[in-house]
């Protein structure tokens, strides 16, 4: 059972999130897993963006 105070406040706990178009995809935050514990939250590696933010190859 998931403990209250360590659920992903990212996804509510359901280890999925959805964008505006409703596409789902895993939560980058708790990797999919519902829980997010301070200490075991691994963040994503930051992209390469220009000055407009856009995604550099």
């Amino acid at each position: 059972m998931v403990n209250r105070n360590d659920v992903c406040k990212a996804c509510e706990g359901t280890g999925m999130l959805s964008d505006d178009e409703e596409w789902q995809y895993v939560c980058t935050i708790c990797d999919g897993q519902g829980e997010a514990i301070a200490e075991n939250i691994i963040h994503p590696k930051r992209m390469n963006v220009d000055e407009n933010n856009r995604l550099l190859d």
